[in-house]
C-alpha cells in the first residue's frame, strides 16, 4: 500500500509538470490558429480546453493532447469566409457526430491504410498555404482567402512591408528557431521553457511602445452558439466530410506517433485504442462546436511535448485543459497585448514545419513523388478534400500502370547473362519472360534480377520451371532483387535460414572428416556462393565511405550470444565490444584493461555513436565463476583471474541487495530464477555505472547526445529484456514494438 501511494505521488508529480508545459505551448498556438482562420480568438482557447478535458477523458490515446487542429486552418478559414462563424460551429458539431458514427463502426484502422504520400502531401499543401497566408500578416498586410491570390499579391506586399510588424515577426521567428538550439548546460536548462512562450513574451515586450494591431478577445460572458447551416446542402455535406476526414486522419496519425514515442522511452502500457480515440475526438468536436470553439484534433506537436515532459497518464492531458479554461480568463488582459504579427509568425513557422523534407525523401525513395506532388498542388489550388481525391486518383493510376508495364532485357557481361526484369511480374509478362529466357544459352551462368515487388503464380511457375531446367542442363542460375536485396527463390534452390545452427548447416559440411576446419572452409565457400553477391554492393559502399555505426554494443564473448541475430543488424550497424562477462572496468582500475576503454572512447568521441548498450545473458560462465569464488580472489595471477576481479563490484552489489533488501533488480514478466540470473542482471546495471565514470561518456550524456541502455538475453527462451532504469526492472521485448522499449539514462 505504501509503495502504491509512492507510485501515485510520483506519477501525479510528473503529470502535473507535463500539463503545465503543454499548457504553455497550447495557449499561444491556439490563439495563432484562431487568428489564422479568422475566427474569434476565444474559439482557439475553447477548443484547447475542450480537447484537453473531453478527449483526454474519453480518448483511447492517453498521452495525446488535442486542441485546435493545425491541419484544419485552411478548411476552417474557408468555412468562416463562406458561411460565417455560427454556421462553421454547426459544421464542427456535425463533423463530431460523424466521427462518433465512424468510431462506433470501428473503422479507425482502415483510415491508416491511406498512402503516406497522400497524407504527407495533404499536410505539406496545408502547411504551404498557411505559411504564405500568414506571411502577409507578418509583413503588415492581410491575407486573401485564396492561396493563389496570396501568392500573386506577395511581390507587392514584399515591396511595401510594415517595418514594425516585420521586425516583430522576424524576432518571433528568430526566437522560435534559435531557442531549442541553445548550447551548453545553461541552454539545456533554459530549453525547459517552451520556445513559443519565450518568443511571444519577447516580441510583446519589444512591441510595448509600438502601434500595431493586437489580439482582441471577446468577453468570456459572450457564448457563441452554433446556428443552423445556411447554404447549399451539397456544400455543407462536403464541408462536414472534409472536417471529418482531415481531423480524423490527423488525430489517428498523431496517436500512432505518440505511441511510438511512449514505447521508445520504455513505457510498456497498452497501445492506443484508435476506435476509442475516434470516439473521443468526435465528442470533443461536438462539445467544442456547441461552445463556439474551433474544430478539434489530436496534434503531434502537443502530444510529443507531453511525452517529452514526462507525462505518464491521461491526467496531464486533462489538467492542461483545466489550466487553459481557468487561466485564460484571468490572463485575458495580458493576451490582448500580443501583436497579431507575433501570432502570425508562430503559425507561419508551424506551417513551414508541416512541409517535411524528410517525408519528401521517404516518398521519393518509394517512387511515390507524383502522388505527393499531385496532392500538394491540388490542396493549394483547390482545397483539402480535392487534394486528397487527386492524390488517390494518381496513386490508383500509378499502381495500375506499374502492374501492367514490365520491361525485360538480356545482357552479357564477362560470360554471365543477366536477365533484368523491371516492373511487376504477372501472367501478362510470361510470354515476354519466356522469350528472354530463350536468349540464355544452355550451361551458362545466369543472374535473374527482379526489380519489382509483385509476382503472381503464373510468373512464379514460369520462373521456377526455367531455373530447374537450366540447372538440369548444367547451367547455374540465381535470383537477385533491387539494390542487391535477397529474394525468395524456387523451392529447389538454396533455402538455409540465418538462424540455422552451424553444426547442422549441411550446406557447409563439405568434408566431415576434416572436422571444424572443414566446416569453417565450407561456411566460407557457402558465403562466397550465396551471400557475397547479395552484400557486395553494400560492403563496397561501406568500404568507400567508412563505418558510421549509431550504436556501441558491449556484450559477452559467449558463443551462444549472436549479436547480429538478436538485434537484426547488418554490416555497419553496430560497433561491438565482446569480453568475458560483458565487463566495463572503470577508469584507472588497471592499465591492462585499456582495450575496452579505448574502444568506448573511439566509439563515443570518433564515431560519435548515439547510444551504448550493455548486454548480459543467462548461464554466463563469468557470473558462475564470481558466485563460486573461483579465480578472482586477491592475489590471483592468471589473466582470466585478473580480468574477473572487475566483476567483484557487481558481486558486492548483489550482497548489499541481499542484506538491505533495497535496490532489487527484477524481471517485469516473471520472478528472477536464481542468484546466477540475479547477478547477471545486477552486473548489467553495475557496468552502466562504470560507463558513466568515463569522462567522454559522462560528457556526452550530460549534453543529451548519448544514451545508455541495459539489456539481458535469456538464451534458452530466445527472449530479450531491456532495462527501465527508473524502476530497475527488465521488461521483455514483444513482437511488434517498434523501436523497442529501451530506457534512456
Amino acid at each position: 500500500m505504501q509503495k502504491l501511494r509512492h507510485d501515485l505521488r510520483h506519477d501525479l508529480r510528473h503529470d502535473l509538470s507535463a500539463s503545465i508545459t503543454v499548457f504553455l505551448i497550447a495557449v499561444p498556438l491556439s490563439l495563432g490558429i484562431a487568428m489564422a482562420t479568422g475566427a474569434p480568438l476565444q474559439a482557439g482557447l475553447v477548443s484547447a480546453a475542450v480537447g484537453g478535458m473531453v478527449a483526454g477523458l474519453l480518448g483511447g490515446a492517453p498521452l495525446q493532447v488535442s486542441g485546435a487542429a493545425t491541419s484544419l486552418v485552411v478548411v476552417t478559414a474557408e468555412l468562416v469566409q463562406r458561411y460565417g462563424w455560427r454556421t462553421t460551429c454547426a459544421i464542427t458539431v456535425l463533423a463530431g457526430l460523424a466521427q462518433l458514427a465512424l468510431g462506433a463502426l470501428r473503422v479507425a484502422r482502415a483510415a491508416l491504410a491511406v498512402s503516406p504520400a497522400i497524407v504527407h502531401g495533404m499536410l505539406a499543401g496545408i502547411g504551404a498555404t498557411i505559411a504564405i497566408a500568414q506571411l502577409h500578416v507578418v509583413l503588415g498586410g492581410s491575407p486573401d482567402p485564396s492561396a493563389l491570390d496570396n501568392i500573386a499579391a506577395l511581390p507587392a506586399q514584399l515591396a511595401h512591408p510594415n517595418p514594425a510588424a516585420l521586425l516583430i515577426g522576424a524576432v518571433t521567428v528568430a526566437v522560435l528557431i534559435g531557442w531549442p538550439r541553445l548550447p551548453g548546460r545553461a541552454g539545456h536548462a533554459l530549453r525547459t521553457v517552451p520556445a513559443a512562450v519565450v518568443a511571444i513574451a519577447t516580441a510583446t515586450a519589444m512591441a510595448a511602445g509600438i502601434t500595431l494591431p493586437r489580439a482582441e478577445l471577446p468577453s468570456w460572458n459572450t457564448l457563441v452558439l452554433p446556428g443552423l447551416p445556411d447554404g447549399p446542402v451539397l456544400g455543407i455535406i462536403a464541408a462536414v466530410l472534409t472536417v471529418t476526414l482531415v481531423a480524423s486522419m490527423e488525430s489517428l496519425l498523431s496517436a500512432v506517433a505518440v505511441d511510438k514515442l511512449r514505447a521508445a522511452r520504455g513505457d510498456t502500457a497498452e497501445r492506443a485504442g484508435l476506435d476509442r480515440e475516434l470516439l473521443g475526438q468526435g465528442a470533443s468536436n461536438v462539445v467544442s462546436g456547441l461552445l463556439g470553439g474551433l474544430p478539434v484534433a489530436g496534434g503531434a506537436i502537443r502530444g510529443s511535448a507531453n511525452v517529452a515532459a514526462g507525462a505518464v497518464s491521461r491526467r496531464s492531458t486533462v489538467l492542461h485543459g483545466v489550466w487553459v479554461a481557468g487561466c485564460s480568463g484571468l490572463l485575458a488582459g495580458g493576451l490582448e497585448l500580443i501583436p497579431l504579427a507575433t501570432l502570425a509568425a508562430l503559425v507561419m513557422v508551424v506551417g513551414v514545419k508541416m512541409v517535411s523534407f524528410a517525408h519528401l525523401r521517404h516518398v521519393q525513395r518509394h517512387r511515390e513523388f507524383p502522388v505527393y506532388a499531385a496532392t500538394v498542388g491540388a490542396v493549394v489550388l483547390f482545397g483539402v478534400l480535392e487534394g486528397v481525391a487527386a492524390g488517390v486518383a494518381v496513386s490508383v493510376f500509378l499502381q495500375m500502370r506499374r502492374l501492367t508495364r514490365t520491361r525485360i532485357t538480356v545482357t552479357e557481361e564477362d560470360g554471365t547473362h543477366r536477365v533484368h526484369v523491371r516492373g511487376q511480374l504477372t501472367f501478362l509478362a510470361v510470354p515476354q519472360l519466356t522469350r528472354a529466357f530463350a536468349q540464355v544459352p544452355y550451361g551458362s551462368t545466369a543472374v535473374v534480377e527482379l526489380d519489382g515487388s509483385f509476382m503472381d503464380h503464373a510468373a512464379y511457375e514460369a520462373l521456377r520451371t526455367w531455373c530447374d531446367g537450366h540447372r538440369a542442363r548444367g547451367g547455374w542460375a540465381t535470383l537477385a532483387g533491387r539494390a542487391g536485396q535477397p529474394i525468395a527463390e524456387p523451392a529447389s534452390a538454396h533455402a538455409c535460414r540465418p538462424w540455422t545452427p552451424w553444426r547442422n548447416h549441411h550446406c557447409t559440411r563439405t568434408d566431415v572428416a576434416a572436422g571444424s576446419e572443414g566446416q569453417l572452409v565450407g561456411g566460407l565457400s557457402a558465403f562466397q556462393r550465396n551471400t557475397a553477391p547479395l552484400v557486395r554492393d553494400e560492403l563496397a559502399r561501406l568500404a568507400a565511405e567508412g563505418q558510421r555505426p549509431t550504436q556501441l554494443f558491449l556484450t559477452c564473448a559467449d558463443s551462444r550470444l549472436v549479436t547480429s541475430m538478436i538485434t537484426s543488424s547488418g554490416p555497419g550497424d553496430l560497433f561491438t565490444v565482446r569480453n568475458v562477462g560483458n565487463l566495463m572496468p572503470p577508469p584507472g582500475t588497471d592499465a591492462s584493461c585499456d582495450s575496452v576503454a579505448a574502444a568506448v572512447e573511439y566509439a563515443v568521441d570518433v564515431l560519435e555513436v548515439g547510444s551504448i548498450t550493455v548486454c548480459g545473458h543467462s548461464g554466463c560462465g563469468a557470473m558462475q565463476a564470481l558466485l563460486g569464488g573461483q579465480g578472482h580472489e586477491p592475489g590471483a595471477q592468471t589473466p582470466l583471474a585478473r580480468w574477473l576481479r572487475h566483476g567483484r563490484p557487481s558481486l558486492a552489489r548483489l550482497g548489499r541487495i541481499g542484506r538491505l533488501g533495497r535496490g532489487e533488480v527484477a524481471l517485469a514478466d516473471r520472478p528472477v530464477a536464481d542468484d546466477l540470473e540475479r547477478l547477471a542482471l545486477v552486473n548489467v546495471m553495475q557496468q552502466l555505472d562504470h560507463l558513466m565514470a568515463h569522462p567522454c561518456v559522462a560528457r556526452r550524456v550530460a549534453e543529451g547526445t548519448l544514451r545508455l541502455h541495459g539489456m539481458y538475453f535469456h538464451v534458452a527462451e530466445a527472449q530479450a529484456y531491456v532495462l527501465n532504469r527508473t524502476t530497475s526492472t527488465f521488461a521483455a521485448v514483444r513482437p511488434g514494438v517498434a523501436g523497442g522499449v529501451l530506457d534512456a539514462v
